[in-house]
């Protein structure tokens, strides 16, 4: 996909989180709910992974050097891998040492009401966030679930935003939920256990998108779909059948591919060029991210044992 959806959902993100971090921390300031502290930091997290992920887009689009012949498009991939790891660490690992904290020293929470309409205003705020990202998925995500649009995306961003933005909704309803029961009860212990609880979904959150991210560094091949359409364009006219085949995403908008492929025995060389072009021609009409095509041609009975 173009870079233009998630940088929609890029921005609405960072403009929706740099508002709620400015409230939550104004929140703490005012009550003093560790819920509210790990929130606070949790969105100051997001907004600095939002700026990144933009960092990421800018970068990727610098034109090819002799060092980097394939470009720079895995930047999108690096940008994404570096906000897991801020997730984690300033999210996940911060909220469940102040959770611990205030779960064995709990200190009573002044204002609690400034903190629950500061988080429910905060709901509405993500969620603008969380259905703009929803809405630029749908258009891609075709007929697959949200778990594997997320597992089999190539493109990072929409993604990270996704699991941003659920993480963000639940931390703000288990804060919520944290604030509310000490109100309720009288005893702030349950401001550290919602915080402790903030830690622990941040944590999966993070270690998912670190899984996922370290195998797009790595280098993901081409979808299931898109390898059956690259292969049936390949065998076709003057081609008998692919012999062998790599596939490789250099980055979210650009497709590596190369094959061995058995052309019919005796085409002079002009109609071997030809077909080739033509072979190249159809795999980039049929996926348009396969930009990047290197085809060998070969004789099926001489490549048998070639590997």
């Amino acid at each position: 996909m173009s870079a233009g959806g998630s940088t929609k959902a890029i921005l609405a993100a960072l403009s929706a989180n740099a508002g709620i971090a400015v409230a939550k921390f104004v929140g703490f300031l005012v009550t003093g709910s560790s819920s509210m502290l790990a929130e606070s930091v949790h969105s100051l997290a997001d907004t600095s992974n939002q700026g990144l992920l933009l960092l990421g887009q800018k970068t990727s689009q610098r034109r090819a050097t002799p060092e980097h012949p394939f470009g720079y498009g895995r930047d999108r991939y690096f940008y994404s891998f570096v906000v897991a790891l801020l997730l984690f660490t300033l999210g996940s690992v911060f909220a469940i040492y102040e959770g611990i904290h205030k779960v064995g020293h709990p200190e009573p929470l002044s204002a609690p009401w400034v903190a629950i309409v500061i988080l429910v205003v905060a709901v509405a705020l993500e969620g603008y966030s969380f259905f703009t990202a929803i809405a630029e998925s749908r258009k891609i995500k075709g007929e697959v679930s949200w778990w594997e649009f997320i597992r089999q995306s190539r493109s990072p961003e929409l993604p990270v935003v996704l699991l941003e933005d659920t993480g963000a909704l639940l931390g703000l309803v288990l804060a919520l939920l944290g604030v509310g029961l000490t109100l309720v009860t009288g005893n702030p212990v349950w401001d550290g256990v919602g915080t402790l609880c903030i830690g622990v979904l941040l944590g999966v959150i993070a270690v998912i998108l670190i899984v996922e991210m370290k195998s797009l560094l790595i280098g993901e091949g081409a979808t299931p779909d898109e390898l059956t359409k690259i292969v049936d364009e390949l065998a076709t006219g003057k081609v008998e059948r692919v012999i062998h085949l790599r596939t490789q995403y250099l980055g979210p908008d650009e497709l590596l591919v190369a094959a061995k492929i058995a052309l019919r025995p005796g085409l002079p060389m002009e109609d071997v060029a030809q077909a080739i072009d033509d072979a190249e021609a159809r795999v980039r009409a049929a996926v348009p991210k396969a930009r990047l095509i290197y085809l060998e041609p070969d004789l099926y009975r001489h490549s048998v044992n070639a590997g």
